[in-house]
């Protein structure tokens, strides 16, 4: 018989959490940056200049963090297998009772947990109690640069949408067009993430855009009131 295989949106988990993570991240942060510079009456030149320090700034910070946070999970899962393979070296008695009561809760009878404790040891022992006595699988595992990498892209691309709406739209209306922009770009973006990773469309677009919305909104009344106060 030909193997079935199977394209489990959950594979998807790492690279996915850190686009999206990213790109919501740009096209909130920038988005919110200019519109409460232009709020202030800055000069578009300003304004223009601000978006970009903002996006470097902002894909440095996306990839340094999400390389600590991700490198500081890989450290905890490298310290979780050495643990396991001393365990399993030193109280091997031990650690099959545990694999076997984890079998048990699961509903399987004595004999047969024993049975398929003792198949899945003798096949890849540190495997079997990494999966299934700390859930530790292929589709999660730690990935820093991956994580780091397309964290950082994912926020380039996004901060580059609003960013790109500076030169387009006269000055009088730029808050607004950033704004409406943005929010437009949530949608996209939350329906495209919501698709890859197999959940509600309409849920994760109004994730999104309303604190997308509330983010702009602060910075432009922060903008307006230290604007008026400064002119």
């Amino acid at each position: 018989m030909r193997r079935h295989k199977e394209a489990h949106l959950i594979n998807r988990i790492g690279w996915l959490r850190a686009s999206v993570l990213g790109a919501n991240d740009g096209i909130v942060s920038t988005a919110s940056l200019i519109v409460g510079v232009a709020a202030a009456q800055s000069a578009p030149a300003t304004i223009l200049l601000t978006g970009i320090a903002g996006l470097v700034a902002g894909a440095m910070s996306m990839a340094a963090g999400e390389y600590v946070s991700v490198s500081s999970q890989a450290d905890s899962e490298s310290a979780d297998r050495a643990r396991e393979e001393n365990e399993l070296a030193t109280i091997p008695d031990k650690e099959r009772e545990e694999l076997i009561g984890i079998y048990e809760l699961r509903g399987l009878d004595r004999a047969l947990a024993e049975q398929v404790a003792d198949k899945l040891t003798a096949h890849d022992a540190l495997a079997t109690h990494l999966r299934d006595e700390l859930g530790m699988a292929a589709h999660n595992a730690a990935r820093p640069i991956q994580a780091a990498l397309a964290s950082a892209a994912a926020f380039t691309i996004g901060a580059s949408l609003p960013l790109a709406m500076v030169p387009l739209s006269p000055a009088a209306y730029l808050s607004w067009t950033v704004s409406i922009t943005a929010l437009l770009f949530l949608v996209v973006l939350g329906a495209v993430g919501a698709k890859a990773g197999g959940a509600p469309i309409g849920r994760a677009v109004l994730r999104v855009t309303f604190w997308g919305a509330i983010a702009m909104a602060a910075t432009a009344a922060i903008g307006a009131l230290f604007g008026t106060t400064v002119a």
